[in-house]
């Protein structure tokens, strides 16, 4: 078996803003392995800044893995703990070597376009009309679960936004979710929440910034609607570790990028310690290429949760891989009259 390693860097085909700043491009590394005549691919996505493994030895990291694949994926696996988007790759790029079609990982009613997912339109961070812009295009393409990035933007306008949408649609007609990154302060953080209360939000993804888990648990237990943790999993790696922040801080949901938390058996390890604690959990993609959003979306598929995902992030940049995942609706189907392009795969 062979195996190598190809930067690519995915550009926005719109500057797309976070709490965090404004992304023009994202960089993802795909890992292609080859064996007897057949190709897979694993995407190792990672967000400057973000991603636990943005590390300056990442790439040195991909070249050890590339002359060591012999040693199987499990054996892999185990020793990058601390390299959860190359857990991931890794995880993929074996599934993809040995499915007959190396895009369809987990066969399932999902890939033969029978059923689609329901996901959350994503509203980006900009200003106040922008921002309108794009919850009216969401609304009209037959979203029922919208999910807007606040903590940029004056929070009053944020507010009056907020008020707009829930004068056309009671939270019956439409699911709001707010994510604000870790964007406000702490000594705030609850006053805000109770601001955002009147609008009958789903729930708030990370309102203050991951590491102050006492005043992350002391918002839990206050909040007057779900918080869901989000950057809060970043870094987190062993078993016992995560078990132990769940104890600690008790929230309501925690949302799962699989490129962030070790792929799909770190992510397994969160569903299970979830479920034991009675916390909700849902699955988003961490701004992938389509090679990434597949892998993501087919095994997301399996885990048959009746909550929207946040799997919608296909169509965001210029020079994505086509492929058949389509967004109708508010859903996420894969569109069998569609192909993948295969010489995306041959040119690497």
């Amino acid at each position: 078996m062979k195996a190598s390693y190809h930067k690519y860097l995915l550009n926005f085909k719109r500057p797309s803003g976070t709490s965090r700043g404004v992304m023009t491009e994202k960089e993802t590394w795909f890992l292609i392995l080859e064996e007897n005549g057949k190709k897979g691919i694993g995407e190792c996505g990672i967000l400057r800044g973000l991603s636990a493994d943005d590390r300056e030895d990442y790439e040195d990291k991909l070249k050890w893995v590339c002359s060591n694949i012999h040693l199987g994926e499990k054996v892999l696996w185990e020793s990058l703990l601390e390299f959860p988007s190359i857990q991931f790759g890794i995880e993929m790029a074996f599934l993809s070597l040995k499915s007959q079609n190396p895009f369809i990982l987990f066969p399932s009613d999902f890939t033969n376009n029978f059923e689609s997912i329901a996901i959350n339109g994503l509203v980006w961070m900009g200003k106040a009309s922008f921002m309108k812009e794009q919850i009216e295009e969401k609304l009209a393409s037959g979203f029922n679960c919208i999910k807007l990035k606040i903590g940029a933007i004056d929070f009053q306008k944020e507010l009056e936004l907020l008020s707009f949408i829930r004068s056309h649609f009671s939270a019956e007609q439409i699911e709001i979710r707010v994510d604000a990154n870790g964007a406000f302060k702490k000594t705030e953080a609850l006053d805000k929440l109770n601001k955002l209360n009147q609008f009958q939000l789903h729930s708030i993804e990370q309102p203050i910034k991951k590491g102050n888990s006492n005043q992350m648990a002391s918002l839990c237990k206050q909040t007057p609607f779900p918080i869901a943790l989000d950057e809060e999993l970043i870094g987190i790696f062993s078993f016992e570790e995560k078990e132990k922040l769940l104890q600690e801080i008790k929230p309501q949901y925690i949302i799962l990028k699989p490129s962030f938390i070790g792929g799909f058996r770190g992510t397994q390890e969160w569903i299970d310690l979830a479920e034991k604690y009675h916390i909700g959990w849902w699955i988003t993609s961490a701004l992938e290429s389509n090679i990434g959003l597949n892998a993501i979306a087919q095994w997301t598929f399996l885990k048959e949760s009746l909550m929207p995902q946040g799997l919608g992030t296909g169509a965001l940049y210029t020079n994505n891989i086509n492929c058949p995942l389509e967004v109708k609706n508010g859903q996420l189907w894969y569109d069998t009259s569609k192909d993948w392009d295969f010489g995306f795969l041959n040119l690497l």
